[in-house]
């Protein structure tokens, strides 16, 4: 196919090539001969019921401090392309939320991946509660004597904010630590939304697996392994990344959700699991296909642009 992409992404020039999934996609993209094009959420523009976005071809090379070339912006309209990638990270905020808004006026006409009706109602730790049986047990609220009786009937727990990212925010409170009501004090003057608590997995320890879903199907995983004085495996902060399987259980997990996946629209997803327990879906921006293709897995940007192929030549 002959295709003409935008690409609604942080800004090209501040990602980390050899981890970064978009850029991973976009070179597939540009590899199989689609015209690119690179916009940032804020040159995004709703207009007399268009949707408009100030846009500049993009080139991309492996090249580290070399990777990318624009050309000048030109304001476009965005049902002239044939998809547009939804792909700037969170956080997961009423500015991700409008522009949800906005791209849906184009969708599908304009083929949004993933879907941005789906995207704006399945917040990440939020979708996961309507896999219960999948995943640890789980708490959301900001009550603080809510969270202080789950400890009690847990133990150690993981106490995180509802829309965060990228390991921000993330503590590990064991059973007996005298933290806790000075954690959800501070809490309550940063965050508006309630907070998540879960049950602290020690198999986290070996690891908190990254599987990628393509259009529901697994496609591939990353286990990667926290820092030895660390909880959080991301591995921008220190978190290893090691090759892995799919166990049973996984396969189970991804077999149970997968068609919830596809009814959505979610093209690429990527779930988190640790141990036997899926923790998140993260359907915005999620990431691990460059670390899957180096441990020799398959090349889950190439089985994206199948699927995405196989979306548009179904109408």
């Amino acid at each position: 196919m002959s295709l003409k992409i935008a690409v609604q992404m942080d800004h090209v020039s501040t990602i980390t090539i050899a981890g970064d999934t978009t850029f991973a996609l976009s070179l597939e993209a540009q590899r199989r001969g689609y015209q690119l094009f690179h916009y940032t959420p804020d040159r995004l523009t709703f207009d007399n019921g268009k949707v408009f976005a100030r846009v500049e071809e993009m080139r991309l090379r492996e090249e580290k401090g070399n990777h990318f070339s624009l050309g000048e912006p030109a304001r476009t309209d965005l049902s002239e392309m044939d998809v547009v990638l939804l792909r700037q990270d969170p956080p997961f905020d009423m500015n991700y939320i409008t522009t949800t808004h906005i791209l849906e006026r184009i969708h599908p006409k304009t083929l949004v991946v993933n879907d941005p009706v789906w995207v704006r109602n399945s917040p990440e730790k939020i979708f996961v509660t309507e896999f219960a049986e999948l995943m640890p047990e789980t708490l959301i609220t900001k009550d603080p004597e809510e969270v202080a009786a789950f400890r009690r009937k847990h133990g150690d727990i993981i106490i995180k904010p509802l829309y965060g990212n990228g390991g921000a925010g993330i503590f590990h409170l064991a059973e007996a630590d005298r933290n806790l009501a000075s954690l959800l004090e501070m809490f309550g003057q940063m965050f508006r939304e309630p907070y998540i608590v879960q049950r602290y997995l020690k198999e986290v320890r070996k690891g908190d697996k990254r599987i990628i879903l393509i259009d529901g199907e697994p496609v591939g995983a990353v286990n990667r392994v926290p820092a030895e004085h660390e909880s959080r495996s991301n591995m921008h902060i220190g978190g290893r990344a090691e090759k892995t399987d799919l166990t049973e259980r996984e396969r189970e997990i991804c077999a149970r959700i997968g068609p919830e996946l596809r009814r959505r629209g979610f093209i690429l997803v990527g779930i988190d699991v640790i141990g036997d327990y899926m923790t998140e879906i993260n359907v915005t921006s999620p990431t691990g296909i460059r670390e899957i293709a180096r441990f020799g897995g398959d090349d889950a940007a190439a089985l994206f642009w199948d699927a995405v192929e196989r979306k548009l030549a179904s109408g």
